[in-house]
């Protein structure tokens, strides 16, 4: 695995994961070392929680597995943070020797944010592909995954712009971040509330 960051190797990355058969329980980041084992972290998190958002979602289960479950979910949102954090740190030590240039814009958003989001877009693109494969499936429902699908890759294309231009910027001393402990981030792997009560509607379990 390459050793700098770039917006297309982080896709890439992120959807070899999602191939593994036994992922997100099994880590499949290869010896990843440096930011490579922080994003290999933040997207193991993300598909845990994704996994544990499914479940508390199902009507079947008592409510005392309910609230185990929404333990797991707060610990992996905390590994999740943890993760973006820590990407942040290891690209900044990168950059140390960068002399910031006048005139240097601060970017709202850090890398190891971006890069979060790019892993649950990948979740959500992962899924919704599946939403819109089972045989039966009638136009109707085909028709709003393919929407959605179209949606989400349009999204990731914009922040894998957003990266890579972030990422040079701060290399040539253009543009910089200051990651900061943040609290609890918006848990941004449910399916779209539009889909859900589409799928529902349609009689179909959400994967």
């Amino acid at each position: 695995m390459q050793t700098e960051i770039d917006a297309v190797s982080v896709v890439w990355f992120h959807d070899r994961q999602l191939r593994e058969r036994d992922w997100p329980v099994m880590s499949r980041g290869g010896g990843a070392s440096g930011a490579w084992e922080a994003i290999d972290a933040n997207h193991r998190y993300n598909g845990l929680l994704w996994r544990e958002a499914e479940r508390a979602r199902r009507l079947d289960v008592p409510p005392a597995e309910i609230a185990a479950g929404q333990r797991l979910i707060d610990r992996y949102d905390r590994k999740r943070n943890d993760a973006v954090e820590s990407i942040d740190k290891v690209l900044l030590a990168g950059l140390h020797h960068v002399v910031r240039r006048p005139g240097a814009r601060l970017s709202s958003d850090t890398a190891g944010a971006i890069i979060d989001r790019m892993s649950g877009l990948a979740l959500h693109i992962h899924h919704i592909r599946g939403q819109a494969l089972p045989a039966g499936a009638d136009a109707a429902h085909v028709g709003a995954c393919t929407a959605r699908l179209e949606c989400l890759l349009a999204q990731r294309h914009d922040l894998v712009s957003r990266l890579d231009r972030l990422l040079a910027e701060a290399r040539a001393g253009l543009a910089y971040f200051t990651p900061s402990r943040r609290g609890r981030m918006e848990n941004h792997l449910v399916l779209d509330t539009c889909l859900d009560r589409q799928v529902r509607e349609s009689g179909r379990a959400v994967p």
